[in-house]
């Protein structure tokens, strides 16, 4: 069965890590590949090992098909606003002495 390689808008949708198959997809790389590649010390972009799984930095990924790797914070990113919103202080309760 092959598999079709990622859009351009499906790698921008993806989440801060990924699954190795996701990011495979991504490079046109299919399932075994990706696998034989990243046990060999050899998949393209950063890998992480956790337990049985391999996951992948979407930031890496990003970077190595030279697209922009979206900044914390920065106005282009999902998250609106910026600046971090920090909680209203407590309220002063006044007592009617």
């Amino acid at each position: 069965m092959v598999t079709r390689p990622l859009t351009l808008a499906e790698i921008a949708d993806l989440p801060a890590v990924t699954d190795l198959v996701t990011a495979g997809r991504a490079l046109g790389l299919g399932r075994t590949k990706a696998y034989d590649l990243a046990r060999a010390g050899q998949f393209p972009c950063p890998v992480i090992r956790a337990g049985k799984n391999w996951m992948v930095p979407t930031a890496g990924l990003l970077a190595l098909l030279g697209l922009p790797v979206p900044v914390l914070g920065s106005p282009d990113s999902d998250h609106g606003d910026p600046s971090p919103r920090l909680p209203a202080p407590p309220r002063q309760c006044r007592s009617n002495r």
